[in-house]
């Protein structure tokens, strides 16, 4: 869930609609993956999960990027733009429609692209500060050297979960940075933009620092609010007296918390009829909330657990 929280998020800073109550619903729906934009939220998710599954086979470098890149592209938005391959062409960055003239940042010509992308691996290679440091230097730094002709940003904010779990400040993704690149866009951009105007790598990182603090507070108070549910809805199951399989099937709520009967029946390892009981059962005792408001293609939500994922205000 904070792996899909961040894809969201990250996705959202792009200018992507859907939110984290789509993409549950859409991993139901094959379909209405294909057809809304929360096909980027799914290929943001897919390219962290294959991120950091490569990370334990190869080494963090262009190569790793690359692939990564691929992933997060090949059937979203950006699909017809290169996945997978370094641009060859110049980009820029400016408001809809507007031409290099008009432009507010234009990264390097591709020669030089090529080149500091070449000293960009050679420093993840070889680190020089602490690692919160050195992986705030390397999102701006990518994020100035802009190497795709699309989905820069949404690599740059990944670049930063990988990072972290490459130099093992984390076992695993449970930082969503994005929420705070979100909820601080302005200053994000301005920041960035001083790096390269004025060479303010001080105030770039003081805000970035900021922000990892911030998060680690915030997925820590997370985690203990998701320990906290677990336990107290294991405990009402127990007292109902609704076997294993209802506890079975509990757990795996916490990986797929929107669910129809068909899915409940294959996480419970149960047939479609005990499935159907037992998703009664956790609607009645306040686990499951039937969303649809139909009779046929039911689907339920674990709303509990779910809002514990919605933006603080």
């Amino acid at each position: 869930m904070i792996v899909r929280r961040e894809a969201v998020l990250s996705s959202q800073i792009e200018g992507t609609q859907s939110t984290l109550e789509d993409l549950l619903e859409a991993e139901l729906d094959d379909q209405r993956v294909a057809d809304s934009d929360v096909s980027d939220i799914v290929g943001y998710v897919r390219a962290l999960n294959y991120g950091l599954a490569r990370l334990r086979e190869l080494p963090l470098s262009l190569r790793l990027i690359r692939e990564i890149h691929n992933e997060l592209l090949r059937d979203g938005r950006g699909a017809e733009k290169t996945p997978g391959e370094f641009r060859r062409s110049q980009n820029w960055i400016g408001p809809p429609g507007s031409d290099l003239l008009r432009a507010t940042f234009i990264p390097p010509p591709v020669h030089e692209m090529k080149s500091a992308l070449g000293d960009l691996e050679r420093y993840l290679h070889s680190p020089v500060y602490p690692p919160l440091v050195d992986i705030g230097l390397a999102h701006a730094q990518f994020e100035t050297i802009h190497p795709f002709l699309d989905g820069n940003g949404r690599v740059g904010r990944l670049l930063i979960t990988l990072l972290l779990v490459h130099r093992g400040v984390l076992r695993g993704p449970l930082l969503y940075l994005s929420y705070f690149l979100k909820r601080n866009r302005t200053e994000y951009y301005d920041r960035l933009t001083a790096i390269r105007e004025h060479g303010d790598w001080e105030g770039w990182m003081r805000f970035f620092l900021r922000g990892v603090a911030e998060t680690a507070r915030e997925a820590s108070l997370s985690a203990e609010r998701i320990f906290a549910l677990r336990e107290s809805h294991r405990l009402l199951l127990i007292e109902a007296g609704l076997g294993p399989k209802a506890l079975l099937l509990l757990s795996n709520l916490f990986n797929h918390p929107v669910i129809n009967v068909a899915l409940a029946a294959d996480l419970s390892g149960t047939s479609f009829a005990t499935a159907n009981k037992l998703v009664r059962a956790f609607q009645e005792i306040g686990l499951l909330r039937e969303i649809t408001g139909q009779k046929r293609r039911r689907v339920f939500r674990y709303d509990s657990y779910v809002d514990l994922f919605s933006e603080p205000s």
